[in-house]
């Protein structure tokens, strides 16, 4: 990475991959902030939290890590000591001994949320009709068909393995509480982000902000990466 002083690394979540953070990418990049993506496999928590330290490896620290929905729980599992700062972007924030599916069915589904269950392979993939109607419903018709396109499929693996100890609870955390979400409701985000102690900012946007709302998601990442630089 080159330029600017803060180091920000960005992990995406369920059914999506790293293009989704292409307009934060350009917004942080106008604020002199390098960003780089995280690919997750989305094939088991090990595995993904294993990529996830392969890019943190190339990244020079201190760093804000950045995680959305399921990768809140990746973010929360490395024990790379260049991380500074956990940002979580509607993100599943589970502690010790808790799964994902433990948090993400905390409370009743939102009544437009889709119903979720492994193909013949195994693999949780998101109905088409849910990226308009739940995962990005504030995004443009050509977004939600390029989120649908791009879209990679969840192993049942990654969300019920018990996770260790958070490392939300050894570093300073900010969470973007996203109050239109329909597939993490606003209350389960609340529940997480009061249990954390994070810096809650909370805005009337989707399940995606990355894609919808960036200029909020980029706000947060520099309040962030301003504590580190200080």
């Amino acid at each position: 990475m080159s330029g600017g002083d803060a180091r920000v690394v960005l992990v995406h979540g369920a059914w999506a991959d790293g293009s989704s953070w292409m307009k934060v990418i350009g917004g942080l990049r106008s604020n002199r902030i390098d960003a780089v993506t995280a690919p997750l496999p989305l094939t088991t928590m090990a595995e993904d939290v294993a990529s996830l330290d392969r890019t943190l490896e190339r990244v020079e620290g201190p760093v804000a890590l950045v995680g959305h929905a399921y990768a809140g729980a990746v973010i929360a599992s490395t024990r790379d000591p260049k991380v500074k700062a956990l940002v979580y972007i509607a993100a599943l924030a589970p502690v010790e001994g808790e799964t994902v599916a433990d948090v993400f069915y905390r409370n009743a589904a939102h009544p437009n949320a889709p119903k979720l269950a492994p193909d013949n392979h195994g693999l949780i993939w998101l109905p088409q009709d849910a990226f308009a109607v739940a995962f990005a419903q504030n995004a443009s018709a050509e977004e939600q068909a390029v989120l649908a396109a791009v879209q990679r499929p969840i192993s049942p693996a990654c969300i019920s393995v018990p996770v260790g100890r958070p490392l939300w609870k050894d570093v300073p955390s900010w969470y973007l509480l996203a109050e239109q979400d329909r597939m993490i409701v606003a209350d389960t985000q609340r529940f997480m982000a009061e249990r954390m102690k994070a810096r809650v900012s909370a805005h009337p946007v989707d399940h995606t902000p990355s894609v919808t709302a960036p200029d909020f998601v980029v706000d947060l990442i520099r309040t962030a990466a301003r504590e580190l630089r200080g």
